[in-house]
């Protein structure tokens, strides 16, 4: 009766030491573009940027998140980490609280997040650095930073893909990176070295940067229309909604959008984004403008 009593214990204890723990480790990272998927009612199409600048909703990567990342790394909510709906995983931007005017890099390496309208959503250790408000959305710039990505995805086995390449992606504005025009506080937040996502000859510094504030409205975007006929004519869909055509980067042409809005807040530009998707019209996002 003891022995089996004392077993029993063991076995009991054993299993709570390892509750919860992460699942054997799958291999190293590698290198993930991945097909074009739907969300939300929105296609998103991932791909291998050789430039990427621009601003919209960020969030905060939520707990039940899987233990593996798209690229098949270990989740860790402590890492300077972030997923992204379309860029090539990993890779490394600087993200900026265009409320606060803070900016940190760090590295991309998982897909999300699912809710449409958002951009990014970063790990609670990046939010906390970069202090997103209580409810976790907040206007963002997200750049990438194209040396680091290039190095990293070297430190991969990938041969030399990206360049500093004067071809944009289409975006709807491009904002200078806050204290471009002088030299920014540099607020240090722990050392990169003990970040486990951190190959060895590409770290993060895990400095916060603190530049100037450059919040401004939300605008419900649909990009990409080739010919500003075609951009008039799809924004007649939108009824009563207020908008307007503007032109936008296409990298070597113009493009033409249709920007609905202006909204002040997260809620009223969800709700003008849905409003958009009911009447039909493809792939609408949000933008800082």
């Amino acid at each position: 009766m003891i022995n089996r009593y004392v077993l029993a214990l063991c076995a009991a204890l054993s299993s709570c030491a390892y509750r919860g723990a992460p699942p054997p480790a799958q291999g190293p990272a590698k290198i993930t573009i991945g097909a074009p998927y739907q969300t939300g009612g929105e296609w998103r199409y991932p791909r291998d940027f050789s430039n990427y600048d621009t601003t919209g909703l960020s969030t905060i990567i939520p707990d039940d998140t899987p233990a593996y990342t798209a690229d098949n790394e270990p989740y860790d909510p402590q890492a300077l980490a972030a997923a992204s709906p379309v860029l090539q995983l990993p890779c490394i931007v600087t993200v900026t609280n265009l409320v606060t005017g803070q900016s940190v890099d760090v590295r991309v390496n998982d897909r999300g997040p699912a809710q449409v309208g958002r951009i990014i959503a970063v790990t609670p250790r990046v939010a906390r650095m970069l202090n997103y408000p209580s409810g976790g959305v907040v206007e963002v710039q997200v750049k990438l930073n194209v040396p680091a990505t290039a190095a990293l995805q070297s430190s991969l086995g990938a041969g030399p893909k990206l360049t500093a390449a004067p071809v944009a992606g289409i975006t709807a504005q491009s904002l200078a990176p806050p204290g471009a025009a002088g030299g920014g506080a540099v607020q240090q937040l722990g050392a990169s070295a003990n970040d486990p996502l951190m190959d060895q000859n590409v770290k993060l510094s895990g400095a916060v940067i603190q530049g100037q504030p450059a919040p401004g409205p939300l605008w419900v975007q649909i990009p990409g229309f080739g010919a500003e006929n075609d951009a008039f004519r799809a924004m007649t869909k939108l009824y009563n909604m207020p908008a307007r055509v503007v032109p936008v980067s296409g990298g070597d042409r113009t493009l033409w959008a249709v920007n609905a809005g202006p909204y002040h807040s997260a809620e009223d530009a969800d709700s003008a984004l849905q409003e958009v998707l009911q009447y039909g019209l493809p792939d609408p996002e949000i933008i800082v403008r």
